[in-house]
């Protein structure tokens, strides 16, 4: 399993870039993936992307660093050695889309499954069965943000600019914590796991355990 984050110069896969890739092989969390780049000269860049991620039209654009193109083709390679190729996402109709968007751009050959585990849908899902409803915003849309997932599995949403690395590494943490009640990387052991997604570890099969 593929967990997977972007960061991005704008909204829209047709007209915006990528400029950074993280991924995690669930089953192996070792296995990372993380590498930024430049976005095309086409690309759209939009103010409300770089406020997000904290980067810079200069910096998202400097042609020392390496092409969108080639951080696909290095990605994609990386997926290579991950044996469940279906993605994680938070937004997997935002990160997968752009992903989709730029492999036919460049004509590249698309290694990972289209069908993916929505991270936020997972969350409300498990909030409703603990708590009889969902986490509704005063909008009345879903609630069930990142900060919110963090929320509800235990943990603090510290982030200030994000991050592909680590928003990658805390949305394989929630995911860890929600399916299998258990804490996936040691330097997320300070945040206790409540004891509503605790799991009897004498009950758990062979096949929850890694």
């Amino acid at each position: 399993m593929i967990v997977l984050d972007i960061e991005t110069s704008g909204l829209n896969p047709v007209d915006s870039g990528i400029c950074e890739i993280g991924a995690i092989d669930l089953y192996n969390p070792n296995n990372i993936f993380f590498q930024e780049c430049r976005v095309d000269d086409e690309d759209l860049i939009q103010d409300e992307a770089l406020a997000v991620n904290g980067k810079t039209a200069e910096g998202i654009r400097d042609k020392n660093n390496q092409s969108q193109k080639q951080l696909l083709i290095n990605f994609f390679k990386w997926c290579d050695s991950v044996k469940i190729k279906n993605c994680i996402c938070q937004n997997p109709q935002f990160d997968f889309g752009f992903i989709f968007q730029k492999a036919r751009k460049y004509s590249l050959f698309l290694p990972i499954n289209f069908r993916c585990f929505d991270m936020h849908s997972i969350a409300q899902v498990k909030y409703s069965d603990i708590n009889g409803k969902f986490l509704i915003n005063e909008k009345g849309n879903s609630g069930m943000n990142l900060t919110e997932v963090l929320k509800f599995v235990g943990m603090v949403d510290n982030r200030k600019d994000h991050n592909a690395l680590e928003d990658v590494k805390l949305t394989a943490e929630c995911f860890y914590r929600i399916i299998y009640g258990k804490n996936l990387f040691s330097e997320f052991e300070v945040f206790f796991i409540p004891d509503y997604l605790k799991k009897d570890s004498d009950s758990m099969s062979k096949d929850d355990k890694l």
